[in-house]
């Protein structure tokens, strides 16, 4: 049951008729995240469906995104809006990764409040009602590996980088860091990322290898090379 449906005196500015508007488009539109085509199309029997849109953002009914994208109000929603979907939606194509995929993984120990993102298109940043969404420009043969469409399970769901590519793709992305050497390419992931040691272990060092190779990045080659020698060094631990 729908917020306004249970209290109308929060509703009160509200006609009944903006009533039944509401319910109408809560029932064709399922999902917290819709663009403006979608709206529109609830829309089409009203005689001037774009005032009604208008209305229902100056009422705090929907909320604005970015132009042609929108997420119910507060008390219209029926469950929570997904950020990562809407790093998506609002700049593309583009997936998640760097910082704020490192974090999703549970990586790093940093609260990332910016939702970090991979593109093809030049560098943006978005401020907006409902977060910060940054996008970093990759070369194509970068961008177009190491991706994985993660399933909300309600219909929902949304591109973030695996753990080995939103790695590479920070390590990439930090030009002004210095890496030449196994021992500072170690010493950047665990002093300056603070990367959590477990993680390491459990990298496949062919896909960086493959990454790598996509970025023409020496330092993402000694990432692969680093992960090698620990793994070789568990192996050797576990049968001494």
């Amino acid at each position: 049951m729908l917020k306004y449906a249970i209290d109308r005196q929060k509703v009160k500015p509200l006609y009944e008729t903006g009533l039944v508007m509401i319910e109408r488009i809560r029932k064709h539109i399922s999902q917290e995240e819709f663009d403006y085509q979608t709206l529109l199309g609830v829309l089409t029997s009203y005689a001037h469906p774009r005032d009604k849109i208008t209305d229902l953002l100056r009422k705090k009914v929907i909320v604005r995104v970015k132009k042609g994208l929108y997420v119910f109000g507060e008390d219209y929603r029926r469950i929570p809006y997904s950020r990562e979907l809407l790093a998506n939606l609002v700049f593309g194509p583009s997936y998640i990764s760097l910082e704020y995929a490192l974090q999703y993984y549970g990586m790093i120990p940093e609260r990332i409040e910016a939702v970090t993102s991979v593109t093809t298109g030049r560098s943006r940043k978005f401020i907006t009602p409902v977060g910060v969404f940054t996008y970093r420009k990759i070369p194509l043969p970068a961008f177009q590996s190491g991706m994985d469409m993660v399933d909300m399970g309600d219909g929902r769901s949304f591109l973030i980088a695996v753990p080995e590519k939103a790695l590479a793709d920070k390590i990439y992305g930090d030009r002004g860091v210095v890496i030449a050497s196994q021992k500072e390419i170690s010493t950047y992931l665990l002093d300056d990322l603070r990367l959590d040691p477990v993680f390491l272990k459990e990298m496949d060092p062919d896909r960086v290898e493959i990454y790598a190779g996509c970025y023409g990045s020496r330092k993402i080659k000694l990432l692969a090379n680093l992960l090698r020698r620990i793994r070789r060094q568990g192996d050797n631990d576990a049968h001494p």
